[in-house]
């Protein structure tokens, strides 16, 4: 039996998760041994246990085989102290289970091509994989603070670092995803400028020579912006940092047409993963069934895919997914003008009907 933690999250994570659970639902009747069951986490963790990652929920995350999570935060938490915010949650339950790891794929899926601000031309066929290394960089270095300067003026400082271990174990990550795919690995960083990316290019070439069938290539990240755009196809894996990830993948995101299409996996040395939507809370629609749920239910698909070890039923998420878009299916987010839309719930029944259909 495969054990799953369901953190809902804030704002419209609960709405989107509820049609992810229909999902895991219907694999259930089909006779998958999975069993789930729920948490809590940021601001609904604060609001229940008067903190984003409390113990009951770092219990259940470290018993878990897996993990599905909504998206956390938003602007009722906005004047809480730093260290009770929502996101510290993420950053927690990331540093708690070592989930260094964060792969998130950039699909063009074709009945969307309408939809990406980009020309069809240069976004027909996309299919990028972001390799993230989620556990160091500025989001956890130390030192950091607030301070004042010599000549009284208020001062905040960050620290950006990486070890050798730290790049190695992303590196590897990366070179063997390339190795699935179309071999090719692109490593971005800012090493004309930055001592940590210097370090960071100088272990990827070392790691690279165990993995000759990839081609390693190098960019700058403000490079590597610029060429997502002008020629997302060139890209088949990108590895870099956390801080440089965290853009880019939104970024790329763009290019699918919306953030509400993609899901991702932050996985730990085992495979144990913590899978999520990449995007936001979105409080100006909750509550009100506008929300598109493709990204989650794409999440449970990546759970199946890499914690599981069932691409089987991965692909049957994604083919049912791609059907429901190209019978015209549409939420607000995705929907061009003219065309009808649909809400949050009919996104969801549309999806398990495809998913029942497809035994």
């Amino acid at each position: 039996m495969k054990n799953i933690l369901i953190l809902p999250g804030d704002y419209i994570g609960p709405e989107v998760m509820a049609e992810a659970v229909k999902v895991l639902e219907v694999f259930k009747a089909e006779g998958e041994p999975i069993a789930w069951s729920f948490g809590h986490l940021g601001g609904a963790a604060y609001e229940a246990e008067g903190h984003p990652y409390p113990p009951s929920t770092q219990q259940a995350a470290r018993a878990a085989d897996a993990i599905l999570m909504g998206a956390v935060g938003g602007p009722k938490y906005d004047g809480l102290p730093r260290a009770v915010r929502p996101e510290q949650g993420i950053l927690g339950i990331r540093k708690d289970l070592g989930l260094f790891a964060n792969l998130r794929p950039a699909l063009a899926y074709e009945a969307l091509a309408a939809a990406s601000p980009l020309k069809p031309e240069l976004i027909a066929g996309l299919d990028v994989l972001i390799v993230r290394e989620l556990t160091g960089d500025i989001y956890f270095g130390q030192p950091r603070g607030r301070r004042k300067t010599a000549d009284g003026h208020d001062e905040g400082y960050d620290t950006m670092h990486y070890s050798v271990p730290e790049i190695e174990r992303i590196a590897h990550v990366a070179f063997q995803a390339a190795r699935k795919r179309r071999r090719r690995l692109c490593s971005v960083d800012k090493e004309n400028v930055l001592e940590t990316s210097r370090l960071w290019r100088e272990v990827m070439i070392r790691v690279g020579r165990d993995y000759p069938d990839v081609e390693l290539t190098h960019l700058y990240v403000d490079n590597a912006a610029m060429q997502l755009i002008k020629n997302p196809r060139q890209f088949d894996v990108i590895v870099t940092g956390n801080l440089f990830g965290d853009i880019l993948s939104d970024e790329a995101s763009q290019l699918a047409g919306s953030i509400g299409m993609l899901p991702s996996a932050s996985l730990d040395a085992n495979n144990k993963g913590l899978y999520e939507p990449i995007h936001g809370s979105a409080p100006d629609i909750a509550g009100q069934n506008k929300a598109n749920p493709l990204a989650m239910i794409l999440s449970v698909g990546m759970m199946f895919k890499y914690s599981f070890g069932r691409t089987d039923l991965a692909d049957r998420i994604d083919a049912a997914v791609r059907k429901v878009l190209q019978d015209g299916k549409r939420t607000g987010d995705i929907a061009q003008p003219g065309e009808p839309v649909i809400g949050t719930q009919e996104m969801g029944a549309a999806v398990v009907d495809a998913l029942r259909t497809s035994k």
